[in-house]
């Protein structure tokens, strides 16, 4: 028998909990600039770490880029 995932994420209750109080538009653009910059450095450190596995150099992309 196939296991039923729950329909929700952990992340996707925790905002629903954060979503249930009203808040102004000040706010909320707030909340998603911190939402952002959380994604952004996620993404940074995903490509650090990339570029550090692969030993990957500004060298190495000056000649990558000056190929045809």
């Amino acid at each position: 028998m196939k296991a039923i995932k729950q329909p929700l994420s952990n992340v996707q209750r925790e905002l629903l909990k954060i979503y249930s109080t009203d808040i102004t538009e000040s706010e909320l653009g707030e909340l998603k600039a911190i939402f952002a910059q959380f994604y952004a450095n996620k993404s940074i450190e995903y490509a650090n770490k990339s570029w550090n596995e692969k030993e990957l150099s500004n060298d190495l992309m000056n000649q990558w880029l000056d190929e045809d």
